[in-house]
């Protein structure tokens, strides 16, 4: 079982790459709403250059990762069976169930924006781009500490981490109102 250890290099690369993805790909989002409401020919130029960056991003990078970092993770559970009977693994795998759905409602707001249908503001993408911050957290602490309950206090640190982010959101937005080029 010396290969254990490149399967585990191999998931946790493709996890890192795939957080990657999914931390900047909702940036790119929020820079394709602020140019779909430029005056031409600004919003043409930002929105086309945009589009084929976050496609670029998606499909080269996070879906691949997405799928290699499960393909891995499911191999690393068939060499070791007995962490499914572990609750702190139970606890991840709701997690990573979050994860994928959050990647997938991405992928609905990849293709709505491809398709020039914005029906979000910048600010709610700012915000949903934190998703994946949450879970991560999540995770990471599950890992780490390999208890399902104090993944509580992860979970809690998670929850005040939000509260500094949306106050954040409301400081840098009432800046942006102040200095448009900020």
């Amino acid at each position: 079982m010396a290969y254990y250890y490149y399967i585990k290099s191999f998931h946790l690369i493709f996890v890192i790459t795939w957080f990657a993805g999914l931390f900047y790909i909702p940036r790119l989002f929020v820079y394709q709403i602020e140019a779909f409401h430029k005056p031409s020919p600004d919003k043409e130029i930002l929105g086309q250059q945009l589009k084929l960056m976050a496609k670029r991003l998606w499909f080269i990078i996070t879906w691949p990762s997405a799928i290699l970092a499960v393909l891995f993770a499911v191999w690393l559970l068939v060499l070791q069976p007995s962490w499914l009977e572990q609750p702190w693994m139970h606890v991840k795998l709701v997690f990573v169930f979050l994860l994928i759905i959050y990647h997938l409602k991405t992928h609905q707001y990849f293709n709505q924006l491809q398709n020039d249908v914005v029906k979000h503001t910048s600010s709610f993408m700012r915000i949903w781009n934190e998703g994946a911050t949450f879970i991560l957290f999540a995770v990471v602490f599950l890992v780490v500490l390999k208890s399902a309950i104090n993944w509580v206090w992860g979970v809690v640190g998670i929850f005040v981490l939000g509260v500094l982010l949306m106050l954040g959101f409301k400081v840098y937005k009432n800046i942006r109102n102040r200095n448009p080029d900020a």
